[in-house]
């Protein structure tokens, strides 16, 4: 049989990781905004969604020894399709808030579960040297779909409220075409997908071997390196996007809020054109060239640079709050500038997760890594709406520079190989 190239499955694979989350995550609460919730609501409320992706440990090891990482890809996006369309369909009932954050959560769970399985299809799929290759090609389309739907579909939300004059309607609408599009994704996947050797089903007739190949999984990610090094693993997943996370639902209402409360004050359709066009090139570039840079020198040789790209170029955001300018051109020189160095920087940081993973249970461990990194996420998520509320924009995003300094102190305690990552 002929070998599938990987430029055939990775980078529809990681677009429909990066959906679904991008609808539970930045969609939400754009739909949340515009129906009326504060941003400290919005705050709250969306972290809370990030509950799953912090625990999908705890079932992570399921997935690896039941049945197969491709199998699991295709049932997890099926049906994330169908709780996408239920979700559309909830948000012009009586008890939209309630049943659509019921539904996304239950979203939230089948993407999480969907992203076990597809980390560990790509890891047990592609040798390392190709892993750090398609890092960059990987985290790029996880962006893509975040901006496709941040900017693509945020900006097609503006439009239907417009001409539809019913919000309810046009972010219902928002959602069917999330469901088409990861069924049409599903569909390709089923026929794209390949077929490993290596993508071994195991057998379920015996419970206690599925019971001592999870408690096998869960423990020897906490034995696997000295206590000094796994204290200091963990310490960098947790803090090195502590800044930057504050920013990913703050910045979006920050822009969509009114000059008279700090904000730039654009439209739903400008938020769209703006993380939807300049946005995604920026990622693309971003992403591919920090993928490459690894892949020729090494994890250890960038993490500084790329812990200087995610971090500095935050203060765009500053400059946003005290500037207020009114030039779009000025507006989408800075977010792209933000987006390449969010890019880049990210690059580093998904190429450590899959240094500390590897092994032989690398798909659960894995999956106990990017649970970490949402815990990371969520906890200054859920603070950012009330800091913010506190105080104002401008001394927020202050804070947000201050707070920086855990990337580089996360960074300077971890220990890489220095030939990690090379070709």
């Amino acid at each position: 049989m002929k070998q599938k190239s990987p430029w055939s499955w990775i980078p529809t694979l990681y677009f429909a990781e990066g959906l679904p989350y991008i609808a539970v995550m930045t969609l939400a609460a754009i739909m949340y905004k515009n129906l009326g919730l504060s941003n400290s609501d919005i705050a709250l409320y969306t972290a809370w969604f990030n509950l799953p992706w912090i625990f999908k440990a705890l079932w992570s090891p399921f997935v690896d020894v039941l049945k197969t990482k491709r199998w699991w890809i295709l049932f997890t996006q099926f049906f994330v399709a169908t709780v996408l369309a239920c979700v559309a369909f909830s948000i012009t009932t009586n008890y939209w808030f309630q049943i659509s954050f019921a539904l996304l959560f239950l979203l939230a769970f089948s993407s999480a579960t969907h992203d076990i399985a597809a980390d560990g299809f790509y890891l047990i799929v592609l040798p390392i040297d190709k892993q750090a290759a398609f890092i960059g090609i990987r985290n790029t389309f996880y962006r893509i779909a975040m901006v496709a739907g941040q900017g693509g579909l945020v900006m097609l939300a503006g439009i239907w409220e417009k001409s539809l004059n019913n919000k309810h309607l046009a972010w219902s609408l928002i959602f069917a075409v999330t469901s088409g599009t990861m069924l049409i994704v599903a569909i390709y996947h089923f026929f794209i997908l390949p077929r490993k050797t290596n993508d071994i089903q195991q057998t379920t007739s015996n419970i206690s071997e599925i019971f001592k190949g999870y408690a096998d999984a869960f423990v020897s990610f906490f034995t696997k390196m000295p206590l000094k090094e796994l204290l200091a693993a963990l310490f960098f997943i947790l803090a090195y996007r502590f800044a930057e996370a504050q920013i990913i639902t703050i910045g979006k209402l920050f822009m969509l809020d009114p000059l008279e409360k700090g904000g730039l004050g654009l439209t739903t359709e400008q938020v769209g054109q703006l993380y939807g066009v300049v946005g995604v090139i920026a990622l693309l570039f971003g992403g591919i060239l920090g993928g490459i840079a690894i892949s020729r020198n090494g994890l250890k040789f960038w993490l500084l640079p790329m812990a200087i790209a995610i971090s500095l170029t935050d203060i765009v955001y500053v400059y946003f709050a005290y500037a207020l300018p009114d030039s779009l051109i000025i507006i989408n020189i800075c977010i792209f500038i933000e987006q390449f160095g969010y890019g880049f920087g990210f690059a580093a940081f998904m190429m450590y997760l899959v240094y500390v993973a590897d092994g032989k249970f690398k798909t659960a461990h894995y999956a106990f890594c990017t649970g970490l990194m949402a815990l990371g996420v969520m906890l200054p998520q859920m603070i950012a709406g009330k800091l913010q509320e506190f105080l104002g924009y401008k001394h927020f995003f202050i804070w947000v520079m201050i707070s920086c300094t855990l990337t580089f102190v996360a960074i300077f305690l971890i220990k890489v190989d220095k030939n990690f990552g090379k070709k």
